[in-house]
Order: C-alpha cells, then sequence, then structure tokens
C-alpha cells in the first residue's frame, strides 16, 4: 500500500502511529477531513493480520465517520483509530493510558469513542489522561448506552423512507422483517411495535429471538428465511454486506431501512436498488443517532437537545431522497453528495481546523 498516495486521492490530512513499548500499544489514528470541525471516531480494537491491513482499515472507516458526521448535520469531523491486538487477552491499563496520552498530544483535533473491541471502562481509563474521549460513564457526564438512541433514529428515518414509498410516515399495520434482534433493533422493535407494526423477527441468538416474540408478538423465521418473508419493510440490523446479488431477487419489501453498517456488498448493488424500484435509506444517515448522541457531550450532554437533533434524520432522509431525485442517482450516491455538498460549502468559510490553535472542548 503507498500510503501517501492513498491519502492524496481521498484527501485524508493526519495518519498517526501510536506505540509504547512497555503496553504494547500499537495504535494507528486517522484524521480524515476537520473542515467541520474536530474528528470524531471510535477506537477500534481488532487481530488485524498485518500493519497495512490496520492502517487500510483506519483509513477507510474514518473516511466513513466524515461522511456520516456531514450527513447529520454535525459540526464534526472524521477520524478513527485501531489498535492491532486481541481485545479479550492483550488489554491493560497502562495501554489505554498511553493512547490517552497520544490523544491529548494532539490537543482536540481528534475526539474519540468506543468501537468494536472496546468498552465503556476503556473509555473511562482513556479519560484519566484526556477529555478528548465520549462514551464515558454516566458518571463523569456521558450519555450512557447509546443503543436506545440509535434505535430512536433508526425508527425515525424509517418513518422517512416510508413516506418516500407510500406518501405518509404512519408504519401502522406495516409488516417490518427485522434482521437481527441486538440492543439497538431490540429498542426499534419496541419503537415500531408501540406505533402499531407487525414485526418478523430473525436472530442467530435465540434468546433475543424469542424476547421480541413475547413481548412485541413478533413473528419468529429462520435466519435464511428473513429474505423471502412478505413484508413492507426490510430492516438490516446484524452484519454487512446482506444487500447483495443472492438477496436482492428474494427480497419481498418495498422499503429497506436498518441499523447496520454497509449493507450494500458493493456499490452497484446500490444501482441495482435503484433500477427495480426499492426505496433504501443509506446506512450511515439513517443510523448516525448514536453519533449525534455522543456528539452532544462535547457540549455538556443534554438528553432532550441530543433526542432532538436525533429527530433531524427524518429531514436528512428526505433530502437524501430530493437530491436522488433532482440528480437522477441511487440513494446511496445521493448520501455521499449531500454530505459532500455541505463539506464544501462551509470549505470557503473554514480552514483547516484548530489553526487558530482553539478546539470545540475549549471555547
Amino acid at each position: 500500500m503507498k500510503i501517501f498516495e492513498y491519502m492524496e486521492k481521498y484527501d485524508y490530512e493526519q495518519l498517526v502511529m501510536c506505540q509504547d513499548r512497555e503496553s504494547g500499544l500499537k495504535a494507528i489514528i486517522a484524521i480524515h477531513d476537520t473542515t467541520l470541525g474536530p474528528a470524531l471516531g471510535g477506537t477500534r480494537m481488532w487481530t488485524y493480520q498485518s500493519e497495512a491491513e490496520a492502517i487500510e482499515d483506519a483509513l477507510r472507516l474514518a473516511k466513513g465517520m466524515t461522511y456520516k458526521a456531514a450527513a447529520a448535520g454535525l459540526n464534526l469531523g472524521g477520524g478513527k483509530t485501531v489498535i492491532m491486538g486481541d481485545p479479550r487477552k492483550d488489554k491493560n491499563e497502562a495501554m489505554f493510558r498511553a493512547f490517552g496520552r497520544f490523544i491529548q498530544g494532539l490537543n482536540g483535533r481528534y475526539i474519540t469513542a468506543e468501537d468494536v473491541g472496546t468498552t465503556v471502562a476503556d473509555m473511562d481509563i482513556i479519560h484519566e489522561e484526556t477529555r478528548y474521549v465520549t462514551g464515558i460513564s454516566p458518571a463523569f457526564g456521558s450519555s450512557g448506552n447509546p443503543s436506545p438512541v440509535t434505535a430512536y433514529g433508526v425508527y425515525v428515518g424509517m418513518k422517512a423512507t416510508a413516506k418516500q414509498a407510500w406518501g405518509y410516515d404512519s408504519l401502522e399495520g406495516k409488516r417490518v422483517a427485522i434482521q437481527g434482534v441486538g440492543n439497538v433493533s431490540y429498542n426499534l422493535c419496541r419503537y415500531l411495535h408501540e406505533e402499531g407494526a407487525s414485526l418478523i423477527v430473525t436472530d442467530i441468538n435465540s434468546d433475543s429471538v424469542q424476547r421480541a416474540v413475547e413481548e412485541f408478538g413478533a413473528k419468529a423465521v429462520d435466519v435464511r428465511d428473513i429474505y423471502t418473508v412478505e413484508c413492507d419493510i426490510f430492516s438490516p440490523n446484524a452484519l454487512g454486506a446482506v444487500i447483495n446479488d443472492e438477496t436482492i431477487p428474494k427480497l419481498k419489501a418495498r422499503v429497506i431501512a436498518g441499523a447496520a453498517n454497509n449493507v450494500l456488498k458493493e456499490e452497484r448493488h446500490g444501482d441495482v436498488l435503484h433500477e427495480m424500484g426499492f426505496y433504501y435509506a443509506p446506512d450511515y444517515v439513517i443510523n448516525a443517532g448514536g453519533l449525534i448522541n455522543v456528539a452532544d457531550e462535547l457540549y455538556g450532554y443534554n438528553r432532550e437537545r441530543a433526542m432532538k437533533k436525533v429527530e433531524s434524520i427524518f429531514q436528512n432522509i428526505e433530502k437524501v431522497f430530493e437530491i436522488s431525485k433532482r440528480d437522477g442517482i441511487p440513494t446511496y450516491k445521493a448520501a455521499d453528495r449531500m454530505a459532500e455538498e455541505r463539506i464544501q460549502s462551509l470549505k470557503n468559510s473554514r480552514s483547516t481546523f484548530l489553526q487558530n490553535g482553539r478546539s470545540i472542548l475549549q471555547r
């Protein structure tokens, strides 16, 4: 991988390599774009096969966060950290304290949070060394478990997508096929049930399925059958790449809207959905509730203010469809265009973040 060529191609600002011999820390911080504000993105700990693989993952994820924050209307840029190691056995206090000092050294250009392989407890340790961390324990002013808020954002975005498909946003009586009933989608099921939607659920965890059946009157189906059920809305809330050559012909839904990341296996599958007349809510627009929630911590967390901002996902989804119609492009491209237009519109009025030496947490 030619790192500078890759960074230049996608206009990355910074790549920071962090190591601490005593604790075993090997971390990579990627900062993609700070036009709108400091880069915010979680810390992922994973057993990467090579340094090149870890660098590529950090860069890819950081760019995704830029688009997610911009599309959500946040004054934040995109960044991400990956730590090379097994989160089950390689973690230690010294590692996260060392990492916290590296973050502090960036003086607010990058703010971290939890991600795959890291926890609230890990963020609390990082917080011992830096204030540039979100998703810490509520005792320190955090917003707590983000799952219900993410679910609410998906619910609001689903209503906006339904409005595009049927001309009204009510989900009462709609049949929703829920793929995955984890923390986020369990709360999504609750919102849908309260509105009167009919639920069809599946998950590899039978206990999660049973809970949805008992509490929401959901119908359970095998994980292989969720694509073929008769429904109005297909909601992917588990793995990525579930919209692909094999599954698209099976789908009976008109709307695709869920919390899972990277649901399109390849970009061309978004083109196929568009050509076939599906109403697809791009994942990083509809599932931005968690990011919006933790971003509010930067101003002193206020739940009412955060939830009000999450409700703006409805308007963001509407704008995606407006751009899709305006430019004659699939919604996944329209989401990118919406984010890029916002960044470009502010580029002339903002220079690279921290040129004036002040961060969002120093105002």
